[in-house]
């Protein structure tokens, strides 16, 4: 028996029809009593990947009582929206005013009609719920560098005049470099001229303000915290990325994994809490090349520490439309995803039936535990005419718990007036 023919005997063994009833209950089920579900998508311009996640947290919020959303994006942008979802006073009743901050590029991956269906829908269940009961979305990526200092300052601006004076103080640093994350890569990594000493003490200074806040000004001030944090991790990101090695990854990775924490805290010991990220953070990057170059992610890290409290869910897809740029910056574009290369693990998905499944992996499973398969990622830049360079050698029954699996996708539909076809 060839390696196709006994990954394929172990795909019908394990597939489900995607759209049934009790296939999406079962799924529930196994993930609903953990603290973290873990999302992924293959990649950030994918329609399906957005509302297949959507219904399965939906289900995990009120069946499964899940606290709060965590997604790959910038913590001031998402703090926007989820003041929207909560309905907190000054907040604008139009949902378009939770998106306004959604401005840095790539702004589809959250400014898109599927978010805001689900945004919508967050605000409803909150209604009438008291400010600690209520489900959030919050962004826990790195890249809000000059962004959260402004909402540090904000914050900070009228009240206590020390340590207002003392973020001015860190944030001079920076001016030099007038708002540019490549300079001041270039400055601190080559020259010595960063300034990771002054937002390490900022963040100190500022850690754990929310414990001692009045309970109307709690999360506003547990905002404050994950800024500075962003402010840290991201100082610390620009600065190494520079040398174009694994570490800036992993320091983006355990910053994402220290600010779903920090949000675990704030939400209580029996708090749980839905992920949503691309695959290639969320699948265990042990179980694939990734681990060979010395990187980790947020997958890896939290089943290191947490173990069978993490269930994780990969998505792909075999051929469609996506939404992505041509290069960084670029004008998004839609798409074609080109047929899976043969022997890839979306292409045997699709040779054993052009239908969406549902697999629930085991991670014992003689083949899909020991065999690497190709698995395709597609990031925020894309070209389609490169796709054999864009597949992930992995172990799939490793990687995931779960995979969700659509034959056919169709670009997601960003909010943004610049959708160019390609």
């Amino acid at each position: 028996m060839t390696k196709d023919q006994e990954i394929l005997q172990s795909i019908r063994k394990l597939a489900k029809p995607l759209h049934s009833g009790d296939s999406v209950k079962e799924l529930v089920e196994r993930a609903g009593g953990v603290s973290f579900v873990l999302l992924g998508e293959a990649s950030h311009g994918t329609s399906e990947f957005y509302t297949q996640r959507a219904e399965l947290t939906k289900k995990l919020i009120q069946e499964k009582g899940f606290r709060f959303i965590a997604v790959e994006g910038d913590w001031p942008a998402c703090y926007t929206l989820n003041r929207y979802v909560k309905g907190y006073v000054g907040t604008e009743t139009d949902i378009g005013q939770g998106f306004k901050d959604f401005n840095r590029w790539p702004s589809w991956m959250w400014a898109n009609r599927e978010i805001r269906e689900l945004a919508g829908w967050l605000r409803d269940y909150n209604q009438n719920k008291a400010d600690e009961d209520k489900v959030g979305f919050y962004g826990i990526d790195v890249y809000s560098l000059w962004e959260s200092m402004d909402e540090i300052l904000r914050y900070l601006s009228g009240r206590d005049s020390a340590d207002l004076e003392a973020a001015k103080k860190a944030f001079a640093c920076f001016e030099p470099f007038s708002r540019d994350e490549q300079s001041y890569g270039v400055s601190a990594s080559l020259y010595g001229e960063g300034c990771e000493d002054e937002v390490v003490a900022l963040l100190g200074r500022l850690q754990d303000r929310w414990k001692a806040a009045y309970p109307e000004d709690r999360e506003n001030a547990l905002s404050l915290e994950l800024n500075a944090m962003a402010v840290k991790g991201a100082e610390d990101y620009y600065r190494t990325m520079i040398r174009h090695d694994s570490e800036s990854w992993n320091i983006r990775d355990r910053h994402m994994v220290q600010a779903l924490e920090k949000l675990m805290e704030f939400h209580g010991p029996d708090c749980r809490a839905v992920v949503w990220e691309h695959n290639t953070h969320i699948g265990d990057a042990r179980a694939t090349d990734m681990a060979g170059e010395g990187m980790v992610n947020v997958g890896q890290l939290l089943r290191e520490k947490y173990g069978e409290k993490v269930y994780a869910v990969g998505l792909g897809t075999y051929q469609g439309t996506v939404i992505a740029g041509s290069s960084w910056g670029a004008p998004l574009k839609e798409m074609r995803v080109p047929e899976a290369i043969p022997s890839s693990w979306e292409e045997l998905l699709h040779r054993d039936s052009a239908e969406d499944k549902l697999l629930m992996l085991e991670k014992d499973d003689p083949v899909l535990s020991s065999v690497a398969v190709g698995h395709r990622a597609i990031g925020v830049v894309y070209h389609p005419d490169w796709e054999r360079g864009n597949y992930v050698p992995t172990l799939i029954a490793r990687r995931y718990d779960a995979f969700i699996y659509i034959d056919r996708s169709k670009a997601l539909s960003p909010l943004t007036t610049d959708r160019v076809k390609a």
